[in-house]
């Protein structure tokens, strides 16, 4: 929500030629403006921002701040800190790179500058600021990139003024690299979930996530998409695979994230080759009608509301993963305290063609006699069935319904009806 740089500000697709019109990139951070603890002036207000927290808490809605700290050229800091940044022989500034990549319209902070302790108590100041305006959620821009030292007095600093505040680590980066920033403070951490696609995929990276120490401290954050990321699968696979993807990361993690209208809207327009989005609005403004055959945002709105009545979706490592015929059907038992409220999710992992196969139930582990019949009720579209045994049938039409939620209920009510598969 800053001030962004004019200095070799980037056009659409990071251009390195942006017109007049374009508004630069938003990592691109500091002007004239001001810095890290400015308002874009276009944005508004910071009375127009509280008023953006209030009302979000109106609707039971917390606002989330990313944290990048890096600058624009144009930054306050480059002239009242110039030793804050590293510069070359020539009096030129040295910018941001991540080979092939170059950002000429970033600089990095010089965390080796001999006044790096001012720099620290600095950065600290940005965080506390916002949490002070009513912040408590911050999506961290490439944490590994920065001392770890240094997170972890920051993030112990500000749990002293407010324990409360959710340290998010966007770091998709080797595997001990992300556990490290967990165990010095990250509250949540970027997980690989966004490239585990089949179903022994899923299954071994939920083992991996859970049948170790990782459990102590590492709390994966499952994002199918990023605004720097689109993977392959839903470039590819339209409305079905958003559908899937979101279904799979908000029942099998307990913290989901996904990423814009770019989302709810199944936007797939990619750069040839690459799995980043054409025309991306990191680097533009966008305008995106929501009267559209791709718009997810009833699937959203029920499984939100889902999470939220039902526990067995509010914990992350209570998976059981059931035996299905065909690999192109994944299903697992979310379990509950309460045993009226064990979920079965089933996902079709394919987003072309319908799938179908037997799946087995773990029965006795559910306190459910084999015998007798017990019935699902699809949480997704208020089906219901009745199923007896370990062995059960499922078809998914991914152009219809590429998953069921099913709260799996012990007792029968005779007055229900009940549709059956055949």
């Amino acid at each position: 929500i800053h001030p962004i740089g004019q200095t070799n500000r980037k056009g659409r697709n990071n251009s390195s030629n942006a017109s007049s019109n374009d508004p630069g990139s938003p990592w691109a951070i500091g002007s004239k403006e001001g810095g890290h603890q400015s308002i874009h002036p276009e944005l508004g207000s910071l009375k127009d921002f509280h008023r953006l927290i209030q009302v979000a808490k109106e609707h039971n809605l917390e606002i989330a701040l990313d944290i990048a700290f890096q600058c624009s050229p144009d930054h306050p800091y480059l002239k009242e800190h110039p030793e804050w940044f590293k510069w070359r022989s020539d009096g030129s500034i040295q910018y941001a790179e991540n080979p092939p990549k170059k950002y000429e319209d970033i600089v990095p902070f010089d965390f080796d500058s001999e006044s790096s302790d001012e720099l620290w108590q600095e950065l600290k100041s940005i965080v506390a600021y916002w949490v002070d305006q009513g912040v408590k959620i911050f999506r961290v821009d490439n944490p590994h990139t920065k001392p770890f030292d240094m997170w972890e007095w920051l993030i112990a600093e500000i749990n002293e003024i407010d324990y409360d505040v959710i340290f998010l680590s966007e770091a998709f980066t080797r595997p001990k690299v992300m556990q490290q920033l967990a165990l010095i403070g990250f509250d949540q951490s970027y997980s690989y979930f966004t490239w585990r696609n089949t179903k022994h995929e899923l299954i071994e990276y939920m083992h991996e996530l859970r049948d170790n120490s990782l459990p102590e401290y590492f709390r994966p954050c499952f994002w199918p998409n990023t605004p720097d990321i689109l993977p392959e699968f839903l470039q590819y696979g339209g409305k079905p695979a958003f559908i899937s993807r979101f279904i799979l990361a908000s029942t099998l993690s307990s913290n989901y994230g996904i990423y814009g209208p770019v989302y709810l809207y199944s936007i797939r327009d990619a750069i040839k080759d690459r799995e980043e989005y054409l025309n991306s609005e990191k680097y533009e403004l966008k305008h995106i009608s929501e009267y559209t055959e791709e718009n997810i945002c009833s699937v959203i709105k029920t499984v939100n509301s889902i999470r939220h009545t039902f526990s067995a979706l509010q914990t992350t490592n209570n998976f059981h993963f059931c035996e299905t015929e065909n690999d192109n059907l994944i299903a697992y038992i979310k379990y509950s305290q309460n045993e009226d409220s064990h979920l079965l999710v089933v996902a079709n992992l394919d987003y072309t063609y319908p799938q179908e196969g037997m799946v087995t139930i773990p029965l006795d582990d559910l306190n459910i006699d084999s015998e007798k019949p017990y019935t699902v009720h699809d949480l997704l579209n208020g089906d219901k069935y009745i199923w007896t045994g370990y062995r059960n049938y499922i078809r998914l039409d991914p152009s219809k319904s590429p998953a069921h939620i099913f709260q799996i209920s012990l007792h029968l009510h005779e007055e229900q009806e009940f549709n059956y598969y055949m």
